[in-house]
């Protein structure tokens, strides 16, 4: 399985660590990452590692900027993308097809292709632009998953609330993740 992992600059640089920290359990994944400038200052400002250790996260990385990249055409068969997180500009780029870098322009070519795209995306509160964005990207075929919490599994830290997340994400992918405890029903 090949799978393009997309890193804007919202805020939320430890669900994309977690994420690929997850992959990374899987070894007949392979990871393509792209991640925007603000992305990797958001890193700065939100995590513990340097820039190279999450480089080092994916199994290969690009340059925002180089749109001749293998993920920028669909003759590079992949088996989807997750942007996590998505940032409004990054969701407004792919609803409008404004491929002006390479995470916008591998999320065009997996929804040309007919491919998975998830978008985590990261805003609060929604503005009507976020909300018909987020429309109309379903309607184009993404999976809109905000980063929503969850308690059913009564977590205890962060970590186990973003596990969940990580665990939905990769059910999309036919991947079953062991540190997500899905729900498991009532003890009626």
């Amino acid at each position: 399985m090949r799978l393009i992992v997309g890193v804007s600059g919202a805020s939320g640089a430890i669900l994309a660590e977690n994420l690929l920290h997850a992959l990374r359990s899987f070894p007949a994944v392979e990871t393509h990452m792209v991640m925007t400038e603000v992305a990797q200052r958001t890193l700065e400002l939100e995590s513990g590692l340097s820039k190279e250790e999450f480089l080092a996260l994916a199994h290969v990385v690009y340059p925002i900027n180089d749109i001749a990249a293998r993920i920028a055409s669909g003759t590079f068969v992949t088996d989807g993308m997750i942007v996590i997180p998505c940032s409004m500009k990054t969701l407004s780029g792919i609803v409008h097809g404004y491929s002006d870098n390479l995470l916008l322009r591998a999320a065009d070519v997996c929804l040309k292709e007919r491919r998975k795209l998830v978008l985590v995306t990261r805003e609060t509160p929604l503005s009507m632009v976020h909300l018909e964005n987020m429309l109309k990207a379903s309607q184009y075929g993404a999976v809109i998953m905000p980063p929503m919490l969850t308690f059913y599994n009564k977590p205890r830290t962060v970590d186990d609330l973003i596990d969940v997340l990580v665990g939905k994400i990769l059910m999309q992918f036919g991947l079953e993740y062991e540190n997500s405890r899905p729900w498991q029903g009532s003890q009626a």
